[in-house]
């Protein structure tokens, strides 16, 4: 049982890298089976989540010191859209953390713009929580 949870915990966590995986499935998956509690998977998989996207964040916040390279993925027109773009919807767009497609790159993001720590973590837990939470509760709808 705890390998498991360590799976839901380890999928979540890169997800919210930049890697290209989704914990949805697993979370949902184990929320079927009747196995697990859901407050422990709403727990394992946030926590996972959020801490994937600190590291987002500490990437984000360390890499610009390479950004004159050349094979530095981001050119300085888009790094400036993309600041652009935060400044203009601010902090509360943190609560996109966990879209597709662009919640990745803007936890990164609020990293390279040094968005407090705390403020950063709050706001992304709240999105990834919310999420899971909305994940386990229409599961819970289909299965009963």
């Amino acid at each position: 049982m705890i390998a498991a949870y360590f799976g839901l915990f380890t999928s979540a966590l890169l997800a919210a890298t930049v890697l290209p995986m989704s914990s949805e499935a697993v979370i949902a998956a184990m929320s079927v089976s009747g196995e697990y509690h859901a407050g422990a998977l709403l727990a394992v998989a946030s926590t996972g989540n959020t801490l994937g996207s600190l590291i987002n964040w500490l990437l984000g916040r360390f890499c610009l010191h390479w950004q004159d390279r050349k094979w530095f993925p981001v050119g300085p027109a888009a790094l400036e859209r993309a600041t652009n773009w935060f400044n203009r919807y601010g902090l509360w767009s943190l609560l996109l953390a966990w879209t597709p497609v662009i919640g990745d790159p803007l936890t990164l993001l609020a990293g390279a713009l040094r968005v407090n720590f705390w403020v950063f973590l709050i706001l992304v837990a709240i999105s990834k929580t919310s999420r899971y939470a909305v994940i386990l509760g229409v599961i819970d709808w289909i299965v009963v």
